[in-house]
């Protein structure tokens, strides 16, 4: 089993070497006048400088399983981002004996293809490698699986003023094809969608309604986050949870909380949860973060 500390240390060092990269800031998720906030449980097509810290989900059964994770990535080239990312999963089955440890690390490379800021609208392509045998040997699979990956946005901010309500609207998805390097394991397509409605674009681009604190930087959204099976025996079979919860957004992080409700008895028979961080280390450290290494956007 590998150290519990060792992923949290590497994150560490590689933010600590990042503050000798001093550079002009820019926003993080910003598509014209549309934050896109980063979502939980589905993941959000812009190649930035991210930290989730922690994200931790439980589900009560068939395992009683909790995970605590981190990512952070960072913008290499302009559009072009690199990330890291894992988890620590603790299984408490009931009979049987305990199985805790860090899942495999994941490895992600993100870069935005087309953005229009009159149509609030992003689209972005990568690649989503989870290192086989990094992970602990009791919760982790031996194997490599590589997901080439399409991801997008749109906000309804170019709507009619006719539907001045709905322009607080917008949508997030990916598109990830998994590919296992061992033969005996099934292909699948990872998708899924989030649907929010952002209270700030409301009051800031739409009408003051005045709505007061906390209420007003808050975006309440659904997601959905599912896994189809595309051969050997999981064909056709598809798993995964619908997420209802809300993001709560300050200028120097995102506090967030969703339920993970069972599509179907395959996925689970109980309703979990997860909750989590986002810190915006690009308005914290702006000298070090909210820019690519090399050149500027």
């Amino acid at each position: 089993m590998r150290s519990l500390h060792s992923p949290l240390r590497a994150c560490a060092f590689v933010c600590a070497s990042l503050l000798l990269f001093p550079n002009i800031v820019s926003a993080h998720g910003y598509v014209g006048d549309r934050f896109f906030p980063p979502t939980i449980t589905t993941d959000d097509p812009f190649a930035v400088d991210e930290l989730a810290l922690p994200t931790i989900s439980y589900f009560p059964s068939p395992e009683r399983e909790t995970n605590a994770g981190f990512e952070f990535d960072k913008e290499i080239f302009p559009h072009f981002a690199i990330g890291v990312s894992d988890t620590y999963i603790a299984q408490h089955p009931r009979h049987e004996a305990s199985a805790n440890g860090w899942d495999n690390l994941t490895l992600t490379a993100k870069y935005e293809v087309w953005q229009s800021d009159a149509h609030e609208a992003i689209v972005a392509v990568g690649l989503e490698t989870e290192i086989g045998g990094t992970g602990a040997k009791q919760v982790a699979e031996s194997f490599t699986t590589f997901a080439p990956t399409i991801y997008f946005g749109k906000g309804f901010g170019d709507l009619p003023d006719s539907l001045s309500v709905l322009k607080p609207l917008a949508i997030t998805g990916v598109f990830g094809q998994n590919l296992p390097t061992k033969a005996e394991e099934a292909n699948s397509l990872e998708w899924g969608f989030a649907v929010e409605y952002s209270l700030p674009y409301l009051q800031q681009h739409v009408k003051d309604i005045g709505l007061p604190a906390p209420f007003k930087d808050m975006i309440p959204l659904v997601e959905f986050s599912m896994e189809t099976g595309e051969n050997r025996d999981d064909r056709g079979h598809t798993t995964g949870t619908i997420n209802p919860g809300v993001l709560w957004e300050t200028r120097y992080f995102q506090l967030g909380a969703e339920a993970l409700i069972p599509v179907n008895s395959e996925s689970g028979p109980h309703v979990g949860f997860t909750v989590q961080m986002w810190i915006y280390i690009d308005d914290l450290f702006p000298k070090a973060f909210g820019h690519p290494l090399f050149g500027s956007r």
